[in-house]
């Protein structure tokens, strides 16, 4: 008899996303659901998602999940894990969200030693709110707030996430993949599991950076999205382990 190379995870709900094409969010979502699914949590998780590209992620998503105000999912889900200590509990935020208005939530949080998992889907832009300068565009990048590219002389730098966390003592696990690939997926899958397993033992707190495609917003197409993950934002985002528990 043939094994399926394929099957529907019951962590997704049958519905049809509102994702461009070409956008990774759907595969974030797969892979979060798909691991809670496998650890046979998927009834003891509770999600929170702000507003961006992943406030819809509860139309999705085969768990409980709470709406946060802009950035301030880490803010909730710290309530929501003191009041359920025993619950998966999970922050999905975009960039644009985590790394400018949630920036003091998530930067406290891990401060903190708060014991939930954040996903931060980073692909160096506002998405839905119409393409404007993140703080993770990269230099000369364009957007519709920096038409001839970022300035870093009048915009600043980009910031790396996952390095300015992993300087926090209570940050416990911390780490960069990318969605560019299979084996970027894979290894996704993988850091996903080790952020819940992190969580389940009660060490602190967890973060999965997931460098990703914004086609729409970036003026490419989803074939040449693929490219410039791979050729601009790897390099200044380089994918890694930057602090674990083992």
């Amino acid at each position: 008899m043939l094994k399926p190379i394929f099957e529907y995870t019951k962590g997704m709900l049958r519905v049809e996303t509102n994702f461009c094409p070409g956008c990774t969010h759907g595969i974030s979502h797969r892979l979060i659901t798909e691991t809670l699914d496998e650890m046979g949590k998927l009834g003891e998780a509770i999600g929170c998602g702000p507003i961006g590209c992943a406030v819809m992620a509860h139309k999705f998503m085969n768990v409980d999940m709470c709406e946060c105000a802009h950035g301030r999912a880490p803010a909730v889900a710290s309530g929501v894990k003191r009041v359920h200590p025993d619950n998966l509990v999970f922050t999905y935020q975009g960039d644009g969200d985590l790394a400018s208005i949630g920036t003091a939530e998530i930067i406290h949080a891990a401060a903190r030693g708060e014991c939930f998992s954040t996903f931060f889907v980073n692909n160096a832009i506002y998405g839905m709110t119409g393409g404007q300068m993140a703080p993770t565009t990269l230099p000369g990048q364009r957007s519709t707030t920096s038409q001839t590219g970022r300035d870093t002389g009048k915009s600043g730098f980009p910031i790396r996430v996952c390095e300015l966390l992993s300087t926090l003592d209570g940050a416990v696990y911390v780490e960069r993949v990318a969605l560019n690939s299979p084996a970027g997926v894979a290894k996704a899958k993988k850091a996903v599991r080790r952020a819940f397993d992190v969580q389940e033992k009660k060490l602190g707190f967890s973060f999965v950076e997931f460098v990703s495609a914004c086609p729409t917003n970036w003026g490419l197409s989803p074939v040449a999205a693929v490219d410039f993950i791979k050729e601009k934002m790897l390099p200044y985002y380089p994918p890694g382990v930057f602090k674990s528990p083992q």
